[in-house]
């Protein structure tokens, strides 16, 4: 028997929350950058109202479409580098764990992002604040 698709409206919550977040975030960028959805669109080869409810975090949008729009604020992201974020994290923790007094031994407010998920985080915060 074939594999049924997952409804996007059966996706966890956390899950649903992250694409609502992206939006917001990719709707503070458009909107500092003095673009309307209509040019957006256009430029991702996507129609008007796609753009309005990719805008609105429908989870039913293709994940392409969200990512061309992700390239469309920051054409140098690489988001494939988020594969390997547990892998670092998980070193981090190692290493702090062995030698105490390296870096990551900084209080956290001091350090800079170590993953590209969280380098993906504070790009998306500074894009945030820098929209408000």
């Amino acid at each position: 028997m074939p594999r049924q698709n997952t409804c996007p409206a059966d996706f966890p919550p956390f899950i649903l929350a992250q694409i609502e977040h992206l939006a917001q975030r990719i709707v503070a960028a458009r909107k500092a950058r003095g673009a309307t959805q209509a040019q957006w669109a256009q430029q991702l080869g996507i129609s008007q109202p796609t753009m309005a409810r990719l805008e609105r975090g429908d989870p039913a949008i293709a994940t392409a479409t969200y990512v061309m729009c992700l390239w469309l604020v920051n054409p140098q992201l690489n988001l494939l580098s988020l594969l390997d974020a547990p892998a670092q994290a998980a070193a981090a923790t190692t290493t702090a764990a062995v030698h105490p007094s390296s870096e990551s031994a900084l209080p956290t407010s001091a350090q800079a992002p170590h993953s590209p998920a969280e380098e993906f985080a504070s790009l998306l915060a500074q894009w945030n604040s820098a929209a408000h």
